[in-house]
């Protein structure tokens, strides 16, 4: 039997699943289609890593490790959610609520000095930040807004801050020795094994990652940030923040770059509050209460120190000298430096342009915002779209064009500061890219405190990608810019590549180009405005950058965005959105049984999963069901039947129940298959019939406290029974199981 895998994955995306899967698996069957589950949860993956501390009913398998392996065939059909990236307060806080459920695991070690420490602490790095997309992602990736998507959002549109001339909001990064400005670049001539060694001031070697496979055509580069460098840049944004009377805030990706940004985010802590780590640093780090886990970590542990109160009164007094600080939640105290995975660059920038340039200040007010991003690789784009803004006004989406991504990230490719490559340096010397024959292929001098990267890229992918990018310039008749910088050491490697590539493929008649980021995004921003759309082809950070930019500018947000990823082997995976908003439905729901999650992502995903299968197994009744639930997704988005903003309204659970409606009637009327069409009639039927009794049935739960047993490994019953509240709709859904499943 034809299978699909649909993935457990957490927090609002997973309450929504324990909805929607049973309308998937039923809908499902009548075509012969198998759906199973496989659980790639935070939770999860804790439990996975730990079987040998578990007993044997609470041991799970690796269901990444599985699902990585099958991605690498062309079976492959795997609809994937979106799942935490763990920070470290995250990962604390899952690991405690599972040893409040009964699971025997350890804690994790902040500063592990036994060997015992150190091999948990290994294996509990095996899950932080971006562990489950580069296992997954043996594909590059093709994003864009379906048809039906953005005419809804230029029908109705969403709401736009409005742009004044003296909007004194702006990006500032660095300008000398930072990842952009040390980068070096080597394409491997032969396969090899390259070794990450830090050759000391004193002579001594020491190796930081033991010998790794590369191989022939791969791009390997290497790369460092200067502490004090940073040091000197951050404590200059304080102060212009302060001098500009704007909020300071920093926007970093602390989840994916799991290793670097938390460390930088720990050095924007400390140069926001310098007297207090100058007389309480020593203090802090003895209890081991570090900066890179944010303020609130901090916070939380001050009362287990005699001197805590002492401390939290230092740090109030330095909050209220400095400029203000944007603020996560003002009613709550939460600022941007409380959790380093609370403001992640690819989301926040993008809603900070949407909503006039400002943030939300400690007054509760908008304010205009320094936007603090380290790092020059990328800061460039956003600084070109809120000048764009500044000097035209905010975007019209009734009007303005689209940006679909052509995305490079098959086989971990361009996975910046998110793995065992990545090094917060521990003394001075020079840290070196080694081959197996002795020679060093890349050097810098570094500074205890220093962060050193490397990265790779396979020939492989970057071929695949160049491959995607004519595919989809030709398809849609757009063209296609390559993001790219002649100045950058790896994009002058990549563009080499591209320009032997490119004359393999039929090109006649596109417009493809090749243009820095900062060009390219004129280029597109002017194009925007003039209705037109504009294909970007970028690497791995900026795919992640630009799908949620311009999304959220063009439909209000990156959760409605087709995602899917031809594997390179024949395989496909359909991914369904972003999660960013997912803890704040969970609490909703926790709080009055009410979700708000907006599962558009995973209709678009199914359809597109749907159509694959039937591709490449000539299964005709997947086709049809991949055709009709994409007119079904049409009428749902006509009929607004998306998840309402308050109680009263239909959630979650609504949309499921009207999607499952408007896909019956389709499955009804189409003439490709008549036993189909006559069993899905009565189905359709039974839904119309029972839609005031079933809409009755899913608001009357709603304004209650909700219990679902956990926040990262929910009750599988007590999330089921809140989820699946309408026993019409259960019953209807069971009849079509028995009736043609």
């Amino acid at each position: 039997m034809a299978k699909i895998i649909y993935t457990h994955t957490d927090e609002a995306p997973l309450l929504a699943t324990y909805s929607f899967l049973p309308v998937i698996e039923a809908y499902a069957s009548t075509a012969g289609v198998q759906v199973e589950t496989r659980d790639i949860s935070l939770a999860g993956r804790i439990i996975a890593l730990f079987g040998d501390r578990l007993t044997p009913e609470q041991q799970i398998g690796d269901a990444l490790s599985e699902l990585g392996d099958l991605a690498k065939t062309p079976e492959a059909n795997i609809i994937k959610l979106p799942n935490i990236s763990a920070s470290v307060p995250q990962l604390e806080s899952a690991i405690a609520e599972l040893q409040s459920q009964g699971y025997a695991l350890p804690d994790y070690p902040d500063n592990p000095q036994t060997d015992e420490d150190k091999e948990v602490r290994a294996r509990y790095d095996k899950v932080k930040g971006s562990a489950v997309n580069p296992v997954l992602r043996e594909g590059n990736s093709d994003r864009r807004a379906p048809a039906s998507v953005k005419n809804f959002a230029k029908a109705h549109p969403h709401s736009m801050g409005a742009w004044t001339a003296d909007s004194k909001t702006n990006v500032a990064t660095m300008d000398a020795d930072d990842f952009r400005d040390n980068e070096k670049s080597v394409v491997l001539e032969a396969d090899d094994a390259l070794t990450i060694q830090l050759v000391g001031a004193d002579g001594t070697t020491t190796v930081l990652k033991e010998a790794f496979p590369v191989l022939a055509g791969e791009i390997v580069d290497g790369t460092v940030m200067s502490a004090a460098a940073l040091d000197t840049f951050l404590a200059a944004q304080v102060e212009r923040a302060r001098a500009d009377g704007v909020l300071f805030s920093v926007h970093l990706k602390a989840t994916m770059m799991k290793v670097s940004d938390p460390v930088i985010f720990g050095h924007v802590v400390k140069a926001f509050l310098p007297d207090v780590f100058a007389q309480y640093g020593d203090d802090l780090a003895a209890a081991g209460l570090s900066p890179s886990n944010g303020l609130g970590s901090i916070i939380a542990g001050l009362d287990e120190l005699p001197n805590g109160a002492e401390i939290k009164a230092a740090i109030d007094a330095g909050i209220a000298a400095g400029p203000p600080l944007a603020m996560v939640d003002s009613d709550k105290g939460i600022t941007n430096l409380h959790v380093p995975s609370d403001v992640i660059v690819d989301a926040s920038m993008p809603a900070m342009i949407r909503t006039s340039g400002h943030m939300w200040g400690p007054d509760g007010a908008e304010a205009d915002t320094l936007a603090v991003i380290p790092d020059s690789s990328y800061a460039g784009i956003y600084q070109v779209v809120i000048d764009d803004c500044r000097a035209n006004g905010a975007y019209d989406p009734t009007t303005m064009g689209s940006v679909p991504n052509v995305g490079l990230m098959a086989q971990a490719a361009e996975e910046y500061g998110s793995h065992d490559k990545t090094f917060e340096v521990p003394a001075a010397g020079t840290v070196q890219l080694v081959n197996r024959a002795g020679d060093v292929l890349i050097e810098h001098a570094v500074e205890q405190g220093d962060i050193w990267r490397a990265c790779q890229t396979k020939d492989v992918p970057i071929r695949d990608w160049v491959k995607l990018a004519v595919t989809r310039a030709r398809a849609s008749n757009t063209p296609a810019v390559f993001w790219l910088d002649s100045s950058r050491a790896h994009d002058t490697n990549l563009i080499a590549k591209i320009n032997a590539y490119l004359p393999e493929h039929d090109t006649e008649g596109l417009q493809i180009e090749i243009m820095s980021p900062i060009e390219a995004t004129q280029f597109s921003v002017d194009r925007i405005r003039k209705g037109e759309d504009t294909i970007s082809v970028t690497g791995n950070v900026l795919r992640d950058y630009n799908t949620d930019l311009f999304p959220i500018l063009e439909l209000g947000t990156s959760a409605k965005m087709l995602s899917i990823v031809p594997l390179i082997n024949g395989g496909g995976l359909f991914e369904t959105g972003a999660g960013g908003s997912a803890p704040k439905h969970v609490q909703q729901l926790v709080k009055e049984n009410y979700l708000r999650w907006d599962s558009l992502g995973e209709f678009l995903a199914l359809a597109s999963s749907f159509e694959h299968m039937a591709t490449t197994t000539g299964n005709a009744r997947a086709q049809i069901l991949a055709d009709t639930l994409d007119r079904a997704t049409g009428t749902f988005l006509n009929e607004n039947k998306s998840p309402g903003r308050k109680l009263g309204t239909i959630d979650n659970r609504g949309s499921h129940f009207y999607l499952a409606f408007y896909w019956a009637q389709e499955l009804a009327k189409q003439t490709e298959d008549a036993e189909l069409a006559a069993g899905f009639a009565a189905i359709a039927g039974a839904l119309e019939s029972n839609e005031q009794k079933i809409v009755d049935e899913l608001l009357a739960v709603q304004g209650a406290p909700a219990d679902i047993g956990g926040y990262f490994r929910p009750d599988d019953a007590k999330t089921n029974a809140v989820m699946r509240p309408s026993g019409t709709f259960t019953g209807i859904l069971k009849d079509l199981v028995d009736r043609l499943g």
